[in-house]
Parts: structure tokens; C-alpha cells; sequence
């Protein structure tokens, strides 16, 4: 177990190492691709839809790059390659479909990506329309929950307390909402400077805890190589952020953190350890539940840490008072995932 640990934090500080010897190379890189071919935001758009969101977000998009989710998706995926050929991997299949997650993921927000890399814009730009993403969305993480069911083989949830349920085949569309859930929740969260990679940190250390604990060699290696490269991302992200990371990296992360939690077979540690992402996912599509179907708002704008911005609290106490609560949260679903065995 010790010696399992003092591998894994050697993987952490080198995967950090290694990142942050290409970040800056790749920020400056961003910078030159923004003033270069930079081009104005495309004619005939014209977004009222969330006046307040983008007077909240104005003067953000305009001058710091987004893409830097790019950079880390290509460094975790060559560090594990590299890692699994030196050493191998005691179980194949986790790893297959934790990156076919982590690539397909990251695939859909890569052209809303380079879209925004090269254009001005200011306040909340779409890019690709919402509904196609969510179509693809719904594709890959159907694919996914094929992979864990038929190459993985889980079929089941352990619920503490109330036991073990097979599903059987109903597993795969619960596995996809499960998906799906966490790449959404994740991208809402993705709106302050620090405030989705901070509590990805928190997240990955509880659920590296939690695999070394049950010897689950495969995942504790993906999640020390990511957690490095992602201290080495949050030092330009926050306060005042010098590259922000894009869709490509926050639809990928949160769908490959639900699938990390899926094939622990803990999922309601998951939902714990991923509480807070959870919450501002909920604020966001209630408010869109009551536009539609009662004709008002809930609060003057969603998700929940952009109400507290809205109401006058700083951009730092926002980031670091989420960290601090996804951090109990964190502690909570470890300890319910360690006292269920």
C-alpha cells in the first residue's frame, strides 16, 4: 500500500513537471494565434438571451485565450500511453474506455474551441449550438456505457445502507444520463476564473484515495497523471486567469470524472465527492425548468456562482469558498465510499 502511494505521488509530480514545461510554451502559442488571425464576432450575431451573464462576463473572452483543455487532453493521453507501455496495466478494458471518454469528450468541444481561439468576442459566445451538443453527447456517452457494460462488464450500483442492485441491461442508459450529467455540470461550472479546475483537483485526490484504498492500480495511475497536469493548468487559471480551458476540456473532464466514479462502482460517492458540481448544474436547469413551464425566473441568472457575482461578491471569495465546500463534500463521499467497502 505504501509503496503503491509514494509511486503514485511520483506520478503526480512528474506528470507536473512535464506540463508545466509545455504550458507556457503553449499559452504564449494561444496569444500569437488571438492577435494574429483574430477575426471579429461573426455578422448578424447578436446575443440578448443573457444580458446579465455577459455584462457579468464582459472583458473576460476578450483578450485571454481559451483552449488550454487541449494541451492537457494531449499530455495525459501521450504521459498514460508511455506509462502503460512501460509498466502495462493490470486491467485493460478500464483503461479502453476511460480514454475512449476522455478523447470523444474532448472531440466535441475541440471545434467550438478553435473557433473561439480565433475570434473576438466578449460576454458568452455559443459557438456550436447547444442542441447538437448534447446530441453528441448523448452518442458518446451511449458508446461509453456499451463499453462498460459489454467490455467492463458492470452491470450494477452499490448504494450503502440499501446494498447492491443489478440492473442489467438498464444500466447503460443510467450510466449515459450519469455521463452526460457530469460533462454538462462540469462545463456550467466552467465560468470563473479557477472555480471547475479547482474542484476537479479536490475531486480526483478523494477518488485517488479511494482507489489506492481498493488496489485499483489502473485508475489511481490515470488520475495521478491528470492531477499533475491539471496543477500545472490551475497556476495560470486563477485569479486573474491568463488562459482559460474551453470545452474541449470541460466536456471531457466531467464526463471522464462520472466515468472514474462509475467504474469504482461507488456512485453515490460520486455523487457526494461531486456535489458541488452537482449543485450549480441544478441551479441552472431549474432555472430553465421554470422559464418554460411557469414563465419567470428563479433568480435574475444561473448557474449559482454567477448569482453570487450578480449579488456583489468578489470573483476570488466566489472560487474559494466553492473550493472549501467541494472540499467537505469531498471528505463526505470518501468516507461513504471507505465505509462501504
Amino acid at each position: 500500500m505504501l509503496k503503491n502511494m509514494i509511486e503514485l505521488l511520483g506520478l503526480v509530480l512528474l506528470s507536473f513537471a512535464v506540463s508545466s514545461f509545455f504550458m507556457v510554451p503553449f499559452i504564449d502559442f494561444l496569444y500569437f494565434l488571438r492577435t494574429k488571425y483574430r477575426k471579429p464576432i461573426p455578422k448578424g450575431y447578436n446575443d440578448t438571451a443573457t444580458p446579465i451573464h455577459n455584462k457579468l462576463l464582459a472583458g473576460k473572452d476578450l483578450e485571454t485565450p481559451v483552449g488550454g483543455g487541449i494541451i492537457l487532453i494531449i499530455l495525459v493521453t501521450i504521459f498514460i500511453s508511455f506509462y502503460v507501455r512501460l509498466f502495462g496495466t493490470g486491467q485493460p478494458a478500464y483503461l479502453l474506455v476511460l480514454l475512449f471518454a476522455f478523447l470523444s469528450f474532448a472531440f466535441i468541444g475541440l471545434l467550438d474551441d478553435v473557433r473561439k481561439i480565433l475570434t473576438a468576442f466578449n460576454g458568452k459566445f455559443p459557438g456550436i449550438r447547444g442542441r447538437y451538443i448534447l446530441i453528441l453527447q448523448l452518442l458518446f456517452a451511449f458508446l461509453t456505457s456499451l463499453g462498460l457494460f459489454y467490455i467492463v462488464g458492470i452491470n450494477n450500483i452499490f448504494i450503502p445502507v440499501l446494498g447492491n442492485y443489478i440492473l442489467g441491461y438498464w444500466y447503460i442508459p443510467f450510466a449515459t444520463f450519469v455521463i452526460v450529467s457530469f460533462s454538462n455540470a462540469y462545463n456550467v461550472s466552467d465560468g470563473l476564473d479557477g472555480l471547475s479546475t479547482g474542484l476537479l483537483l479536490i475531486c480526483l485526490f478523494a477518488l485517488l484515495v479511494l482507489t489506492s484504498a481498493t488496489l485499483n492500480l489502473t485508475l489511481a495511475s490515470f488520475i495521478g497523471i491528470w492531477l499533475g497536469s491539471l496543477f500545472a493548468f490551475l497556476y495560470f487559471n486563477i485569479y486573474p486567469a491568463r488562459i482559460y480551458l474551453g470545452d474541449a476540456g470541460s466536456l471531457s473532464f466531467g464526463a471522464t470524472l462520472a466515468v472514474i466514479g462509475l467504474l469504482t462502482g461507488k456512485i453515490l460517492a460520486l455523487a457526494v465527492i461531486g456535489g458541488v458540481y452537482i449543485l450549480i448544474l441544478l441551479s441552472s436547469a431549474l432555472q430553465i425548468i421554470s422559464k418554460r413551464f411557469l414563465g419567470k425566473k428563479i433568480l435574475p441568472v444561473t448557474p449559482l456562482h454567477m448569482y453570487l457575482r450578480y449579488i456583489g461578491w468578489e470573483e476570488p471569495k466566489i472560487v474559494m469558498r466553492f473550493w472549501l465546500t467541494g472540499a467537505i463534500f469531498a471528505i463526505f463521499g470518501l468516507w461513504i465510499a471507505l465505509l462501504s467497502g
